[in-house]
């Protein structure tokens, strides 16, 4: 089962959040966890907000172990634009855009094998090679 959290309009461009979202997508919630908390980044921070509820919805609404979740998708997108304007040379105005995002982070409970699952694939066999004879040199 997915269980989703969103966070709008994050005070961050999208970008700099879709960095560190590409780091936690399909890592289990413990690893994600670890990686966000010990990188030192805003954008880690608002992305390790939004895998926190997306943990808490799994565990209350879902009643899913946070042990045997694992990040199924972790996307960023554009939102606003604040578009402001500050006081430039010669009584001029340069523009500044304040950029949002959104975040999305879906959570999923690990597949577990039963005893009546499909084996595991077997590796090839190994093809039988014969060993490359070097060239016979031409006598004269």
């Amino acid at each position: 089962m997915d269980v989703q959290a969103i966070t709008k309009y994050a005070r961050m461009s999208h970008q700099k959040v879709s960095e560190i979202t590409r780091q936690i997508q399909g890592l289990s919630v413990a690893r994600a966890l670890d990686v966000l908390q010990f990188t030192p980044r805003k954008s880690a921070r608002i992305v390790l907000k939004t895998l926190r509820s997306a943990v808490a919805n799994a565990e209350n609404n879902a009643n899913l172990a946070a042990d045997t979740l694992v990040v199924k998708e972790a996307v960023v997108g554009t939102g606003p634009t604040f578009k402001r304007w500050k006081a430039s040379a010669r009584g001029m105005a340069a523009p500044r855009l304040r950029r949002t995002c959104h975040v999305k982070i879906v959570v999923a409970e690990i597949a577990r094998r039963t005893a009546g699952a499909a084996p595991a694939r077997k590796p090839a066999a190994k093809s039988e090679t014969k060993p490359v004879e070097a060239p016979k040199s031409e006598q004269k």
